[in-house]
């Protein structure tokens, strides 16, 4: 089981600590100090979705040398203001193939990554990638 909490220090910011003993400091105020809990999910589902590819990209002995995932999220207009659609935009380094980053991508979001699966009921998910090289 994983244990995880927010212990508020000054204003509105607070150390997030979680099993691992690591810690990360997060801030709701209006001018931020830190990232905000909302970012943080964003971080984590780049995060997830990034370590599976890598992996599976291995697996396939593909040529890449670097991966960056981002995400832009849309929000709800009010209370609460969860995220609406979230892109994803893989960016790919090396002679990857077109047909295995597609698949790593696609098993990510369908079959591995964690994070996705808890956000797929509620927010609708959209993924470009794009080849820093021409794919082969």
């Amino acid at each position: 089981m994983i244990h995880a909490k927010a212990i508020w220090t000054e204003n509105e910011r607070y150390i997030g600590e979680a099993t691992s003993r690591h810690a990360i400091v997060m801030d709701t105020a209006k001018e931020k100090t830190a990232n905000t809990p909302m970012e943080l999910v964003l971080i984590a589902l780049c995060g997830c979705t990034a370590s599976d590819v890598v992996g599976i990209l291995r697996k396939k002995r593909e040529p890449f040398t670097s991966l960056e995932v981002s995400a832009e999220g849309e929000r709800a207009d009010g209370y609460p203001a969860v995220y609406t659609h979230i892109k994803l935009t893989y960016r790919v380094g090396g002679k990857v193939s077109s047909k295995a980053m597609e698949d790593a991508v696609r098993l990510s979001k369908e079959k591995y990554c964690s994070v996705s699966a808890m956000l797929q009921n509620s927010v609708k998910v959209t993924v470009a990638i794009e080849y820093l090289e021409a794919p082969s």
